[in-house]
């Protein structure tokens, strides 16, 4: 298993648990989905980064990946959409600045702080290159998040093929299997909502993501909507 450019020293847990507690933290990504909302765009709140956060924990660790690097992936999954807040437009570089702070007074290293940073940059699916085990995680981890509950008002869902998408996205879960070093991404999906076709017009540049993750992680990534392999 490749391990690039591994940190030497253990990240204590404590880490990502006084980052949680953050009222920084929590303003900055409250701040970034009210301008989201205001945007018309899906949830993108406290729910949206603790389900990355989590997520990208869970694959690197399930994967074997030593735990310093599952907890700069949950970090920066935690923080990847904060640039919201000052904009749209170049969100994933803004918001690798502001969580320089945060994750200073959170208590990470300078070194552990770039590390999360770059991974925040890294997230949006045309950045291109994917330097590290722990920008793979949080690629994966972020357009892994479709589901219904991410929709803030299903009365409007015939107006928007984003959140029509969400909304007929009734199960969604990432499943990891390390033996066979696979990742699956497995959704049902109400053909009466949205018809699977419309998954791919929004989503392939983001399932195309995550396959250039999985090879970081020297893994596969399947899609499979409602039982049916399609990736």
């Amino acid at each position: 298993m490749r391990h690039s450019g591994a940190l030497q020293k253990r990240i204590e847990p404590t880490k990502i648990q006084k980052l949680y507690e953050s009222q920084k933290a929590r303003i900055y990504i409250e701040a970034a989905d009210r301008y989201l909302e205001s945007l018309g765009y899906t949830e993108h709140g406290l729910r949206h980064s603790s389900i990355v956060s989590k997520t990208a924990f869970r694959i690197l660790h399930q994967l074997g990946y030593p735990e310093d690097l599952s907890v700069l992936a949950a970090a920066a999954g935690y923080l990847h959409d904060i640039g919201n807040m000052l904009g749209r437009k170049m969100h994933h570089k803004m918001g690798a600045v502001l969580a320089k702070e945060v994750l200073e007074e959170a208590g990470f290293t300078l070194q552990e702080t770039v590390r999360v940073m770059t991974a925040i940059v890294i997230h949006e699916e045309d950045e291109g290159a994917i330097p590290d085990e722990i920008a793979a995680a949080v690629v994966i981890a972020d357009k892994a998040d479709v589901h219904r509950s991410r929709v803030r008002n299903p009365q409007m869902v015939s107006e928007d093929i984003h959140d029509r998408v969400n909304y007929a996205a009734t199960e969604s879960e990432l499943l990891i299997e390390p033996s066979k070093r696979r990742i699956v991404l497995s959704l049902v999906i109400d053909t009466k909502i949205s018809p699977v076709i419309e998954y791919f017009e929004i989503f392939l540049g983001r399932m195309m993501a995550c396959r250039k993750a999985a090879k970081v992680l020297s893994s596969e990534f399947n899609l499979f909507i409602n039982n049916i392999r399609m990736a």
